[in-house]
């Protein structure tokens, strides 16, 4: 890994990078990881909702029916940072990581910033040595 601001060459990619189907995947993965971390936001509000001082149950809980579609939801990024990080050729530590990171509420805004950041840069870099 390069430190900041210093170039980053063919050399510091993953043998395997796979520029086209990174370019494809990387647009799905970064909507996912905006709607899971929204989707885990409202999760949040339901279940304050739900065990919090109001301690509204069943039906008079508003969001009641939200943690079924939200868990889908996070499938669903789960296999969008699967198609990103496979071609991007990730370590299991960071495939992992990334996908950890759609359960920690704001995480997941961050953690698809800087992931995007490092995919563009590599598709920049890929590109170029064509």
């Amino acid at each position: 890994m390069n430190a900041p601001g210093q170039p980053v060459m063919r050399a510091d990619l993953p043998d395997g990078f796979d520029a086209e189907r990174v370019a494809k995947a990387l647009p799905f993965f970064r909507i996912m990881a905006f709607v899971v971390g929204i989707g885990l936001l409202v999760l949040c509000v339901e279940m304050y909702l739900s065990y919090g001082p109001p301690q509204l149950k069943g039906t008079a809980n508003p969001l009641h029916w939200w943690p079924q579609p939200h868990g889908f939801i996070y499938m669903v990024y789960l296999v969008a940072v699967v198609r990103l990080g496979m071609p991007a050729r990730w370590s299991l530590g960071r495939l992992v990581g990334v996908m950890l990171a759609g359960c920690v509420p704001f995480v997941s805004f961050w953690v698809e910033h800087v992931m995007a950041q490092r995919v563009k840069r590599d598709l920049t870099v890929a590109r170029s040595v064509r």
